[in-house]
């Protein structure tokens, strides 16, 4: 642990008339009043004041600032008093203690009002004396450097706060150094598998290119120095969070990123900066549309910098920022800043408050405060303009959320929870009905619309942009096609069992998992759906003495058709999507429903002819590649003969006059002679068949054989454009191809 006199010692470097004795004073102050207690980590509680102290000397920060972070704990865990401090070291310090400890209250995940109050006081905090925030920011990036010692189920809740709140001021208050430190203390323990890979390459690249950096360096400096420009030439590795936000905003992998590394070149004057820009310009390409100049516009935060990004030495993208010394400590400490200029008149308070870009904005919210006259109405002034990163949004019932920019409902549904999530099918924004994939602005308030039973489709996932939405969802998904495939697999093994002639109960097959390796009847039975096991594997699982007689499998002979069918199978699920009054086949109570064509539950049409409703069907499982539909009388059910438990009586489930379309395989005899192909393909058109493969089967001198994958609506649709076909006069024959 620091002990005082380097304290001392670290603050008189940038401070000769530090107030020594006062230090001291506050250091053995403390050190009494935090006495015994200990941090998570085991260390003594004290460690932990006496580092955001050394944190904020790093700053250049005054006296009043060091002691108030050695002192910041004392009122909120000890037995210290305001009363106390304002005598022992004077208003201004107990001031900004008393600030610190008001922080320690907050409550950031309220309703509305109570929301939007909490920010008020937190804003009021800051603004009194923005020294307050000095602290509490490096105050939370001790917390954050020592996070592994905090309890694991507090962890993420800290880092969370920290990204949302602790790392967009401090980049609004000009410290990106420290705001980037901790966006990547953040990222690495909400996210470990992001930031692991990426920090992984990221040290393999630093190790590969160890002295291309210094090679820049050199290169850059001799260049400036050349044209008689004296310049201070830095380059640096870019961090992991800003690298994975880049990944995720552009949709590209790593090794499509092209400026990982970042120079700071710091000249004497404006001048130089921009004769530095046409000494860079001149030796490297610079790569179009990433030149921004924030000297002659600065950003709000009173940051100032030319940025443009050349092809530096080895082809390798390089971004510079050049800028004046000044500039440079306004990057670096930002606000704090205005301490390292002695020649202002006034104290440090007033110094970091004076000609601030970045308390500009501070200023002006509270000149807001007295306009509104509720939380809410302030609230809807600021537009929070503090996380110029994020959305905030409310719930009817008044509830805050923070989504990040381009957030959904889908995201808010999933922020207010996961069961809201899942289950939602609409959404009303501001009163007004919205879809579901709609962009929210701050302000907004988003009523999501819920529906027992649903489940949220997967093609959701490819639209949310929070990692909590997209995990729920892709849990949900795999839970639903586990439950139908389970629901599946049900239905299969109690056939079995029937076929077997043995008794079938939930409680025989539980005692017989450790046979099947499976850890509950729910896994057995999706096994079985997927065709992971047999089902005669299961029969004799639970009855081991089952020799695999059974009786005779009764398959339809091919011209039996659909009754046949369910005489062999008692098994029926409903192909996905449809529902059709033109099939003979009255539905059965048992029959399995599969919801949306874009189930994950695979179902398919028989690959060589395809199905139409209309069709007669029978379903065949494969296993891993789901079920597999024919018209009744393919021949390719011929080689399904000896596998009759991979027969599943199907039917249509399509509503009359949908617009869907189905694949069907026709085989046409054409002469062949010039206009022949365009007269076929415009049956097929004027009777609203769409074409979406055609083939020359055979050639001759006179006609020609095409096999045409055309896409139709039903049986009767299928049968018009064959009977169109027919007659045509350079068609010889048409005729449905059953595959």
């Amino acid at each position: 642990m620091m002990r005082h006199y380097e304290l001392v010692d670290r603050v008189r470097r940038y401070n000769p008339h530090a107030n020594e004795a006062l230090l001291n004073r506050a250091y053995v102050y403390a050190m009494k009043a935090h006495g015994k207690q200990k941090r998570a980590s085991g260390d003594p509680y004290f460690s932990h004041p006496l580092e955001v102290a050394a944190i904020l000397t790093e700053l250049k920060l005054d006296d009043a600032t060091i002691i108030a972070a050695l002192l910041h704990d004392t009122i909120e865990d000890t037995q210290a008093t305001r009363a106390e401090i304002d005598t022992q070291f004077g208003k201004e310090i107990g001031e900004l203690v008393e600030g610190l400890t008001k922080l320690k209250k907050l409550d950031l995940v309220s309703k509305r009002a109570e929301q939007a109050e909490n920010l008020r006081k937190l804003l009021l905090a800051i603004a009194d004396d923005v020294r307050v925030l000095l602290v509490k920011l490096a105050d939370r990036l001790h917390n954050m450097r020592t996070l592994q010692h905090v309890p694991e189920d507090k962890r993420n809740r800290i880092a969370e706060e920290t990204l949302d709140i602790y790392a967009p001021l401090a980049g609004r208050m000009g410290m990106q150094d420290m705001r980037e430190e901790l966006e990547d203390l953040s990222f690495r323990q909400l996210m470990p598998d992001a930031y692991r890979p990426i920090a992984e390459r990221l040290a393999a690249l630093r190790e590969q290119d160890k002295g291309l950096i210094a090679e820049i360096e050199q290169e850059l400096t001799a260049a400036l120095a050349a044209r008689k420009i004296r310049a201070r030439v830095k380059g640096r590795q870019k961090r992991t969070y800003s690298i994975w936000k880049k990944m995720e905003r552009k949709a590209i992998g790593f090794e499509q990123l092209s400026d990982i590394y970042g120079f700071r070149v710091v000249v004497g004057s404006i001048e130089d900066c921009y004769r530095a820009v046409g000494v860079v310009h001149t030796k490297w390409p610079v790569v179009p549309g990433r030149f921004k100049d924030y000297i002659s516009t600065p950003k709000q935060n009173g940051y100032r910098s030319i940025h443009t990004t050349v092809v530096g030495p080895g082809r390798q993208r390089a971004e510079l920022q050049i800028r004046t010394r000044a500039m440079q400590d306004v990057a670096e400490y930002g606000i704090a800043a205005h301490t390292l200029y002695k020649d202002s008149a006034g104290t440090p308070g007033e110094m970091l408050s004076r000609d601030s870009g970045a308390y500009a904005w501070l200023r002006h919210t509270i000149e807001l405060l007295a306009e509104g006259s509720n939380p809410e109405e302030f609230l809807e002034h600021t537009k929070l303009e503090l996380f110029h990163d994020q959305v905030f949004c409310f719930s009817p019932k008044g509830r805050l959320i923070a989504l990040p920019r381009k957030a959904t409902p889908i995201d808010f549904a999933y922020a207010v929870h996961t069961d809201v999530g899942n289950s939602a099918v609409g959404c009303k924004i501001n009163g007004k009905t919205a879809p579901l994939v709609s962009e929210l602005m701050t302000g907004d308030e988003v009523e999501i619309l819920t529906a027992e039973g649903q489940a949220p489709p997967a093609a959701w996932e490819s639209v949310v942009v929070t990692g909590k939405a997209r995990a729920a969802i892709r849990r949900a998904t795999r839970a639903a096609v586990r439950a139908q495939y389970a629901g599946l697999g049900r239905k299969m093994v109690e056939r079995a069992f029937a076929r077997a002639e043995k008794p079938f109960s939930e409680e025989r097959l539980t005692a017989a998992l450790t046979r099947l390796a499976r850890a509950s009847n729910e896994e057995a039975f999706a096994a079985v759906g997927r065709g992971d096991i047999r089902t005669d594997d299961v029969v004799k699982a639970v009855h081991p003495d089952w020799l695999g007689q059974r009786l005779p499998p009764k398959k339809p002979p091919r011209g039996d058709g659909w009754f046949g069918l369910r005489r062999a199978a008692n098994l029926r699920f409903r192909i996905p999507g449809f529902r059709a009054s033109n099939t003979a086949a009255p539905t059965s109570a048992s029959a399995i429903p599969i919801r949306g064509m874009n189930t994950d539950l695979p179902v398919r049409f028989a690959p060589e002819g395809g199905a139409v409703p209309g069709d007669r069907i029978v379903g065949i499982l494969s296993p891993g590649e789901g079920i597999t539909v024919y018209p009744i009388q393919s021949p390719a059910l011929k080689e399904f003969d000896d596998e009759p438990e991979r027969w599943l009586d199907v039917h249509w489930d399509v509503d009359e006059g949908s617009i869907q379309r189905f694949p069907a395989r026709i085989a046409v005899n054409s002469a062949n002679e010039p206009g022949t192909l365009a007269q076929v393909a415009q049956v097929i058109a004027e009777h609203g068949g769409n074409i979406d493969n055609i083939r020359m089967a055979r050639r001759s001198p006179d006609f020609t054989e095409l096999l045409i994958d055309v896409e139709v609506y039903d049986l009767k649709h299928l049968n018009a454009i064959i009977a169109q076909l027919r007659a045509k006069p350079v068609v010889a024959k048409a005729a449905r191809v059953n595959g």
